[in-house]
């Protein structure tokens, strides 16, 4: 067994000068460096940041996370972003979604609080814009949302909630 590049055999069932470790002792990760074309192996307990890791059959890994992503818990699951992405819902995000903001210090997309307001009237009952001519139509009413604590003039707004449901009409339409 050698003692690998800067002398780290640790943790190595199998070393060489060269690339360091190939082979790990049980419960540890592989870690592989890339050096221009060279790469060297070595052997850790956690990976580092940017990586997270597998467990195998034959070998333990650190895999690279995804693009977007600082510190991961899997390949699909973020943990933290880098620079200009939000964490949302384990994914690293350009933009937050709607109902959420961006938190620049902590690079993550936080519900906004909405309160949900008293519902609306129902809307006349109406079938392909006409009032009759149609056994059923539908009507519709509306439920907006208002944001709980202080509003920033850049905060998105608040989801307006609608619901509709079915509606007799006046089938023959009144001549006139």
């Amino acid at each position: 067994v050698g003692t690998g590049v800067g002398g780290n055999c640790t943790g190595c069932v199998i070393c060489s000068e060269e690339n360091g470790c190939s082979t790990c002792q049980q419960r540890l990760f592989l870690f592989i460096r890339r050096e221009g074309i060279r790469q060297y192996g070595k052997c850790v307990h956690d990976c580092p940041s940017g990586y997270f890791g597998v467990r195998g059959q034959e070998v333990n890994r650190c895999k690279k996370c995804g693009a977007t992503c600082e510190s991961c818990f899997s390949q699909d699951f973020c943990i933290q972003c880098k620079r200009r992405f939000y964490l949302y819902k384990g994914k690293c995000l350009p933009t937050c979604p709607l109902g959420t903001t961006a938190q620049p210090s902590t690079r993550e997309c936080q519900a906004e609080e909405c309160e949900p307001g008293p519902w609306g009237s129902w809307s006349r009952c109406m079938h392909n814009g006409k009032t009759c001519g149609s056994a059923w139509g539908l009507e519709t009413r509306v439920r907006e949302a208002s944001r709980a604590g202080n509003r920033s003039e850049e905060a998105v707004p608040c989801r307006v909630l609608s619901e509709s449901r079915k509606c007799p009409l006046q089938r023959p339409c009144p001549a006139g």
